[in-house]
């Protein structure tokens, strides 16, 4: 068993949004190498084995560059808040044709008292929520399986940040997981605790994570034509 976040992890995340600023992170970028990009890259790599288990069309891409961490860089060209730097880390774990269609992903998220782990397809575009809405109005056994098992509910919720106020257009308003068609994000997900992350068992958390959460990303596939 092997240790990859710590204290210091945390701790550098937390003055980075006291400190959100390129002089400060210029002078202390080795600690965020050594903290929480490195170790990171590190899980990444030992994951790869464990989700190869549960499907080899899915990637635990550890490069730098085009792999599954995302940058602690923000893009704020759009966005009113110009603060230059992400106060957290995440990666996902994507489908291996993700750069060709729409595909889901696991993802992890690492920040001071709001880590989790989660599965699923966000921000999808129009055409792609009424394909995964069409899919789940067709084949309502298997969605009730992949997203309503019991075991399923008691670990995880849904994402509900982005939903619609009606039920979607041209959907029946009486179907059974009508408040699913609402979505406009399908994520299933649930928190860790900081004692999780910087815990000597996290990589097998995470490993039964990506096994349990396995179901409803193997609907989200199908769902849009692709392999699990």
């Amino acid at each position: 068993m092997s240790r990859y976040f710590s204290d210091a992890s945390f701790s550098f995340l937390r003055q980075l949004a006291l400190h959100n600023e390129k002089p400060w992170f210029t002078e202390h970028k080795q600690d965020y190498d050594a903290h929480v990009r490195q170790p990171f890259l590190r899980l990444i790599a030992d994951l790869q084995p464990d989700l190869a288990q549960v499907s080899t069309h899915f990637r635990a891409d550890p490069r730098t560059v085009g792999g599954s961490l995302f940058r602690i860089h923000r893009d704020s060209r759009f966005s009113n808040d110009k603060t230059p730097y992400k106060t957290w880390q995440g990666a996902r774990l994507f489908h291996e044709r993700r750069r060709q269609v729409p595909a889901p992903s696991y993802y992890i998220h690492l920040a001071p008292e709001n880590s989790f782990v989660g599965a699923g397809i966000w921000h999808p575009e129009t055409e792609t929520q009424r394909r995964i809405r069409t899919f789940i109005l067709d084949n309502p056994g298997g969605w009730k399986q992949a997203a309503h098992a019991p075991a399923t509910r008691r670990r995880y919720a849904f994402e509900t940040s982005e939903k619609l106020v009606r039920p979607p257009r041209g959907f029946p308003a009486d179907f059974e997981f009508i408040d699913d068609l609402k979505h406009r994000n399908w994520v299933l997900w649930r928190t860790l605790d900081d004692a999780t992350m910087t815990g000597p068992r996290l990589r097998q958390v995470l490993a039964r994570d990506l096994a349990a959460l396995a179901p409803f990303v193997d609907y989200l596939c199908a769902a849009l034509d692709l392999e699990f």
